[in-house]
């Protein structure tokens, strides 16, 4: 399964970095991929992990780039 984020206000590359990082590392992630540049968080997940996925993604979002807005799509 694949899930998107915009990460509104985005804009350092290496606080992006760390968010892709971070998130791979969660239970079930298989892939993370941010692009700056589109303001995106990509998340490949199985589906049965896919429960606190948003609520993981906002708090590690929150620890590098506490004025970006997460939003699910």
């Amino acid at each position: 399964m694949i899930k998107t984020y915009i990460l509104e206000d985005l804009d350092c590359a290496h606080c992006a970095g760390k968010i892709e990082e971070d998130v791979a590392k969660l239970a079930g992630v298989t892939k993370s991929t941010v692009t700056l540049l589109t303001q995106k968080l990509v998340v490949e997940i199985d589906e049965a992990s896919v429960g606190s996925l948003t609520k993981d993604v906002k708090k590690i979002v929150k620890k590098y780039e506490p004025d970006v807005t997460v939003i699910e799509k």
